[in-house]
């Protein structure tokens, strides 16, 4: 079943149950959607496309709940975090730290790179390899510790 159908039977249960964080969190992907399917034309979206969109919506809600809690927000820090567990379980199986090092110290390998100027070259590879299952931040991390 493709993400965004998944979203759609989720929808109709937090309608149900009266899941308000739930229902909020996901109408935001279902318009995600919506608005990559209407502005790309008449192309069905590929899952790689709908991974990329929960990623990026993660990534908003996670740097937003961040933001607050530096300016001692909790309380609009803590549905931040509650939509982001919400759009997580539609992301793959997120790699450990070792099981990430080990993805990427087999790319540096693959590739050759040996200094931080093949960090692009390393990058490129490991986010197509990896996407869906690290985080950008993450990954780049990983690469700089294994370049410097």
């Amino acid at each position: 079943m493709s993400i965004q159908k998944e979203v759609m039977e989720q929808m109709k249960s937090a309608m149900k149950s009266r899941d308000k964080v739930a229902l909020e969190s996901l109408r935001a992907l279902k318009s995600a959607f919506l608005l990559a399917n209407t502005s790309g034309g008449s192309v069905e979206l590929s899952e790689s496309d709908e991974l990329k969109i929960v990623q990026k919506l993660v990534k908003q809600r996670k740097d937003s709940a961040a933001i607050f809690s530096e300016q001692g927000r909790d309380d609009l820090a803590d549905p931040e975090i509650a939509q982001a567990k919400i759009l997580e379980q539609f992301l793959p199986q997120q790699l450990s730290e070792e099981e990430l090092k080990k993805a990427i110290e087999e790319i540096v390998a693959q590739t050759g790179a040996s200094s931080m100027r093949d960090m692009g070259k390393v990058m490129g590879i490991a986010s197509k390899q990896l996407g869906g299952k690290a985080d950008g931040k993450a990954i780049s991390m990983v690469v700089k510790e294994l370049l410097s």
